[in-house]
C-alpha cells in the first residue's frame, strides 16, 4: 500500500527554523517526483516547493523562495523541507504529495498524498 507519513510539525516563533520530514512506503521513490504543498484555515492548498527524482531540479513558491529548502535521500525515501525564517503567514498544515516524473506544480498532478503536519508561526 502507498503511503507518505510527514513528520517535524510544530510551534516556533518568528524568525525559527524547522524540518519536515516525509517517509515513503510502497512506492518506487526514486522515480517519482515530490511536492510539498500547504492549507491555511480557510484557504486553498497551495504549492510550495517540488524536487525532481534525481533532485537535479527544484522549484519554490515566490513566497518562500530563499527560505525554504526541498530535499531528498532516495536511499532513505524520504524528503524533506528545510524552513527557515519563518513568518506567521507560513502558518499551515503542510502536506507531502508524490507525482509522476513529469508532474507539474498543480496538486493535481500528484497522485499519493500523506496525511499533513501541522506548522504554527507565532508572532
Amino acid at each position: 500500500q502507498s503511503q507518505l507519513v510527514e513528520s517535524g510539525g510544530g510551534l516556533v516563533q518568528a524568525g525559527g527554523s524547522l524540518r519536515l520530514s516525509c517517509a515513503a512506503s510502497g512506492l518506487i521513490f526514486s522515480l517519482l517526483k515530490m511536492g510539498w504543498f500547504r492549507q491555511a484555515p480557510g484557504k486553498e492548498r497551495e504549492f510550495v516547493a517540488a524536487i525532481s527524482w534525481s533532485g537535479a531540479s527544484t522549484n519554490y513558491a515566490d513566497s518562500v523562495r530563499g527560505r525554504f529548502t526541498i530535499s531528498r535521500d532516495n536511499a532513505k525515501k524520504t524528503v524533506y523541507l528545510q524552513m527557515n525564517s519563518l513568518k506567521p503567514e507560513d502558518t499551515a498544515v503542510y502536506y507531502c504529495a508524490a507525482g509522476r516524473a513529469d508532474s507539474g506544480l498543480s496538486s493535481t498532478a500528484y497522485h499519493t498524498w500523506g496525511q499533513g503536519t501541522q506548522v504554527t508561526v507565532s508572532s
